[in-house]
C-alpha cells in the first residue's frame, strides 16, 4: 500500500474546500442507470455527456484482490448473463469474491436490459475494473474539453460479508486506496459507505498521514433510525458529507447539518419534481439515474 505524508495544514481544510465547489452538485448514480447498463463504461460516458459533476460508482473486490465496479458481490439475476448466454438466477447468481476478474469479465450485464428502467439502452457489456474506468472516463473528458471530473466511490461493504463476500474494512480500503491514487488526485474523490467501518478506517489513517485527504461521506440506510446525533455517534467523527434516502430529508435537518459543517447529498432522486424539492430545502446537490432529467437545475 502505497504511504503518503500530508503536511499538517492540508488536513484542516476538509469541509471548507468541499463547500466552496459547485453550488448544486449532480452525481450520475452508477454512471447513468436510468439510460445504460449500470456501473459500466459506457453508463458513466453517458453521464459525462449529460453534463454531471461527479460519476457515483460502487466497487467490489474479487478472487485475485481486483477492484472491480459492481453494485452487488455478486451477478444481479435481473441484469446478468452467463458466459454460455443463459440468464443469471438466484440460485446460480454466483460470489465475486471467489471468482478471478477473467471469470468475472465473461458474464454480461447489459444485453437484458433492465426491467425497472425501460429507457436503458441494450448493450453487451461487462463489470469493468475501477483502474479501467479511471482511466477511460478521465480520457473521455479530457476529450471533451469538461475535465477535471470528480468521482464518489462507494466501497459496498457488509459486517457480514467480511472474509465470505469481501475482505474485511482495512484489506478492502488498502486495495481501493492504491488503484484511486495511481489515477487522482485527493480533491477529486469522494469515498462513502453503509458500512462506518470503511469510514472511520479512512479517517483513521487520514489523521495519520498514511492516506491523502480525500472527502468521506456516510450513506444512511433508508430503514435504520436516521437521527443525526445518533448516526454521528455511531460513526465517532463529522463526515464532509451525509447522504440519506432523499424521502428522510427536510429544511430542518438540512441546516442542522451545515451549522455542523456538513454538506448534504441525498440519493437517488429520479423525479424532476423531486429534484427541485431537494434543491429547494438546501442540499447542495442529489444522486440520480437521470443525469438528463436534472440538466435544468
Amino acid at each position: 500500500m502505497k504511504k503518503w505524508l500530508l503536511a499538517p495544514s492540508l488536513l484542516l481544510l476538509g469541509n471548507t474546500i468541499l463547500m466552496a465547489q459547485h453550488d448544486f452538485e449532480i452525481q450520475g448514480h452508477r454512471g447513468a442507470r436510468g439510460l445504460m447498463p449500470e456501473n459500466t463504461i459506457p453508463a458513466f460516458y453517458r453521464a459525462i455527456d449529460e453534463g454531471v459533476h461527479t460519476l457515483e460508482l460502487d466497487v467490489v473486490i474479487s478472487k485475485d484482490k481486483k477492484v472491480v465496479v459492481s453494485h452487488e458481490n455478486f451477478f444481479n439475476p435481473a441484469i446478468s448473463t452467463d458466459p454460455n448466454g443463459k440468464p443469471i438466477t438466484q440460485k446460480n447468481r454466483g460470489n465475486l469474491y471467489e471468482l478471478t476478474y477473467k471469470e468475472i469479465k465473461l458474464y454480461d450485464v447489459g444485453l437484458r436490459g433492465h426491467p425497472e428502467y425501460p429507457e436503458q439502452e441494450k448493450i453487451a457489456v461487462h463489470k469493468p475494473l475501477l483502474k479501467d474506468v479511471l482511466k477511460a472516463t478521465e480520457k473521455y473528458a479530457k476529450k471533451k474539453g469538461i475535465s477535471p471530473l470528480k468521482y464518489n466511490i462507494e466501497l459496498k461493504s457488509l459486517v457480514e460479508d467480511y472474509r465470505v463476500s469481501q475482505p474485511e474494512a482495512p484489506e478492502f480500503s488498502d486495495l481501493v486506496y492504491d488503484v484511486i491514487f495511481e489515477k487522482l488526485d485527493a480533491n477529486r474523490v469522494t469515498i462513502q459507505s453503509f458500512d462506518f467501518n470503511i469510514l472511520k478506517y479512512w479517517y483513521a489513517r487520514i489523521n495519520a498521514g498514511e492516506y491523502e485527504k480525500v472527502a468521506l461521506s456516510a450513506l444512511i440506510e433508508p430503514y435504520d433510525d436516521n437521527d443525526i446525533d445518533l448516526n454521528l455517534n455511531l460513526i465517532g467523527f463529522r463526515p464532509d458529507i451525509w447522504s440519506p434516502y432523499f424521502h428522510h430529508l427536510n429544511k430542518s435537518k438540512v441546516k442542522k447539518l451545515h451549522q455542523l459543517g456538513i454538506k448534504t447529498i441525498p440519493w437517488t432522486v429520479n423525479e424532476l419534481k423531486d429534484m427541485k424539492a431537494v434543491k429547494e430545502m438546501g442540499c447542495d446537490g442529489l444522486i440520480t439515474d437521470y443525469p438528463n432529467r436534472a440538466k435544468s437545475l
